[in-house]
């Protein structure tokens, strides 16, 4: 959303209204959504019609089952850890003064801003793609590492608005589409809104829907709601939910929906630079003081599965099985729990035998890796017992030491959509294992959900017993064990529910970030230049030749599409771009002229002999992008104005693929 229309972007992040009566008459094809579910107080009532209790007497007896079963994972995690939780917690520190600034600024790719020889290109080029909040968090953090360095009687830094003003940025940041402008325009055209538009008397009565953009980065939409229409910040009193989760409706661009999985490593580590600058500018909008900490080395157990660190047991896997992108032994048990343990009454609930637990443990310590593991005769409620105890039991959090508190801070925030923002922005910064492994995790939990008719288990069940086993680790301090309370559990659990209920929204990748990554991989293609006038007249010639080629935007652009097989490029055809043309038909395109080809075998993609249409993906590769598997809807010449310099290849999807 270009950010000349703010102000309607300010109206849909106000009130959705206008928007939800149009999508009521002539409803999207193209919008991501994800349906409600059904009040548990209802489905309960609906089960049990003869029931004499009385609608408070049900919830009561429902939140007392639930906060038992949080409170029962809680005492079971104590005794598990016994004394080596509090040597754990010793070991976790937070780190010291500086230090935590020095290790952000490396995370989001600006450690050169404090090395003594840095380059002002290097810094300008990232520099240059972020928006005025986000540049803001950036100097906050320059700022606090200068005062820590003063006191330690150390030089300080270069001030980051120093780069902005050099000869070199000043070119780089010479384009229209400035983000200072663009912050600056956004604001000025925002209408102002009446103070109770987001009261809490308004949210009780908003409809059950809720509008999810992602074309605007979540800072700046932060910073509309809050000088617009004064949203309270960290308000500590939560709204008493009505056991509903509104719909969430995400429209698509015209470039589609980009999934973690749909992007180059290197490209991923851009969308993780850019997501930790986000994260920390939202943070400081809302006063969120978070602070990572840091866990000590310790003795990792002489064990082939439990007590593992994620990224050696898939180490370990991928010896096993190439491509693989979560462990093994997690796919097994899950593959058993959703086979036979899914629709057992109170499954994730009903403990376990502890003696018949530790010897399937033992076996499967012993014999996991030679196959000679039965699962005929294994307990469902044993199998979920030691799913649990293998996420608690994880050297390090599976949300990470480094943002645990992050994703338990998130508990705070009174906005669904600021949740969600967070949440979005926290898992595109988990290393690939631990995305991976939660999300396959988060999958089954939702498979459970949608069986809540014969176990008994509804989404808020689930999130009240799997939250202890996330947010509660012995590497990590929490509040969650300063006592009993109804609140910390009830805030633990709606973090773990928000995860479980938008996962497949949590798992993209926002379209803002997209548009960052495009000009980060732009300036730094074009930094060269500065270093030679001769390269620059060479370049500025060639930009200006460029401009004789035909329109972008004519109806007649044709396009070659290279076809590739494993590393060869073998064929190639022509597509002819319109207004209206979209992947989906490109790759119909292929299916008709290709895969049902006369000559037997020439230009067909064969996977275990047989030709697999669903297996082809239509890729862009190069110009302002590293790899990008384009979503079906992507809008092609919107594609090609956005990156002409890039190919077009049409290949199968890795059968495992990189990341989920």
């Amino acid at each position: 959303m270009p950010w000349g229309r703010s102000g309607t972007l300010a109206m849909l992040l106000l009130t959705g209204k206008v928007i939800g009566r149009a999508k009521a008459r002539d409803p999207s094809p193209t919008e991501m959504s994800v349906e409600p579910w059904v009040n548990p107080l209802d489905q309960a009532a609906a089960e049990h019609p003869q029931s004499t209790l009385s609608p408070l007497d049900q919830e009561q007896h429902l939140d007392k089952i639930c906060l038992d079963s949080f409170w029962s994972e809680v005492e079971t995690i104590r005794q598990g850890s016994g004394e080596d939780l509090d040597c754990s917690r010793r070991d976790s520190r937070q780190s010291e003064e500086g230090e935590q600034e020095e290790q952000w600024l490396a995370d989001a790719g600006l450690s050169t801003l404090i090395s003594d020889d840095s380059e002002d290109v290097e810094n300008a080029v990232l520099l240059s793609t972020l928006t005025r909040a986000q540049a803001e968090a950036v100097q906050r953090r320059l700022d606090s590492y200068t005062l820590s360095l003063r006191k330690r009687n150390k030089p300080a830094p270069r001030d980051v608005r120093d780069i902005f003003h050099t000869p070199i940025s000043q070119t780089l940041l010479s384009e229209p589409h400035h983000s200072d402008d663009l912050a600056q325009n956004s604001m000025a055209s925002v209408p102002k809104a009446p103070l109770s538009v987001l009261t809490p008397e308004h949210q009780r009565g908003a409809p059950k829907e809720e509008f999810f953009i992602t074309d605007v980065a979540y800072c700046e939409q932060a910073v509309i709601l809050l000088k617009q229409a004064k949203l309270p910040q960290n308000n500590s009193q939560r709204r008493k939910e009505d056991g509903t989760l509104p719909r969430v409706i995400c429209p698509k661009c015209r470039l589609g929906v980009t999934r973690i999985q749909d992007l180059s490593h290197p490209d991923l580590k851009k969308v993780r630079q850019l997501a930790l600058i986000d994260l920390t500018a939202l943070c400081d909008l809302l006063e969120l003081e978070v602070k990572r900490h840091k866990t000590g080395k310790r003795k990792i157990p002489e064990s082939s599965l439990f007590g593992v660190p994620l990224a050696t047991l898939m180490e370990s896997d991928q010896k096993v099985k190439p491509n693989t992108s979560t462990p093994l032994f997690l796919q097994a048990l899950l593959a058993f729990l959703e086979k036979k343990g899914i629709d057992s009454e109170g499954i994730l609930r009903v403990p376990g035998s502890q003696s018949r637990i530790k010897l399937l443990q033992q076996n499967l310590e012993t014999n996991f890796y030679s196959g000679q593991v039965s699962w005929e005769e294994v307990s469902p409620n044993d199998a979920a017992a030691l799913l649990k105890k293998f996420i608690r039991e994880l050297p390090a959090p599976l949300l990470t030491a480094e943002y645990l508190n992050t994703f338990s801070a998130v508990r705070d925030i009174t906005d669904l959509k600021q949740k969600l923002h967070m949440l979005n922005l926290l898992i595109l910064l988990l290393p690939e294992p631990n995305r991976n492994t939660l999300k396959a995790l988060l999958e089954f939990l939702s498979k459970v959900v949608s069986r809540e008719k014969r176990n008994r288990m509804n989404l808020w069940a689930v999130a009240t017993i799997m939250a202890p086993n996330l947010f509660l680790h012995k590497a990590v301090p929490s509040k969650l064990t300063e006592g009993a309370e109804k609140g910390q559990a009830e805030k633990a659990a709606d973090v773990m529910r928000l995860l479980i209920r938008y996962q497949d929204l949590l798992w993209t990748i926002p379209n803002f970030v997209m548009s960052q990554v495009r000009r980060l991989n732009e300036n730094s293609s074009r930094r060269y230049q500065f270093y030679d006038r001769r390269i620059k007249n060479l370049l500025r010639k060639i930009h200006t030749d460029s401009r004789d080629k035909p329109d972008k935007n004519s109806s007649e652009l044709c396009r070659t599409v290279k076809i590739q097989v494993g590393d060869q490029v073998t064929s190639t055809m022509e597509f002819q771009l319109n207004i209206n043309s979209r992947a989906s038909d490109l790759l119909a395109q292929f299916h008709r002229h290709y895969l049902h080809s006369p000559e037997k075998g020439k230009g067909k993609i064969r996977r275990n002999g047989s030709v697999s249409f669903s297996d082809c993906a239509l890729y862009e590769v190069g110009g302002n992008i590293g790899e990008h598997c384009l979503d079906p809807d992507t809008h092609l010449l919107d594609l090609y104005n956005s990156n002409s310099g890039g190919e077009w290849v049409i290949k199968l999807k890795p059968s495992a693929g990189r990341g989920m």
